[in-house]
């Protein structure tokens, strides 16, 4: 897979890995399993929300 960032964005990742001594490549992976494991966890977190804020909705709707 290839990444194309605007020059901006490349510049920040290039100064990022260099002062971390790592690679591009692996902060942006980390970058997108953070990104995807919160947006997993903000899903689950809505659906309980509205679960327990239209339960009674809910209950009435599944007869």
């Amino acid at each position: 897979m290839t990444l194309r960032l605007p020059e901006d964005d490349d510049r920040m990742l290039t100064e990022r890995a260099a002062a971390e001594r790592r690679s591009k490549q692996e902060i942006a992976v980390e970058a997108i399993h953070r990104h995807l494991a919160g947006r997993d966890e903000f899903v689950d977190v809505s659906i309980d929300e509205i679960m327990a804020e239209d339960a009674e909705l809910l209950d009435r709707l599944s007869k």
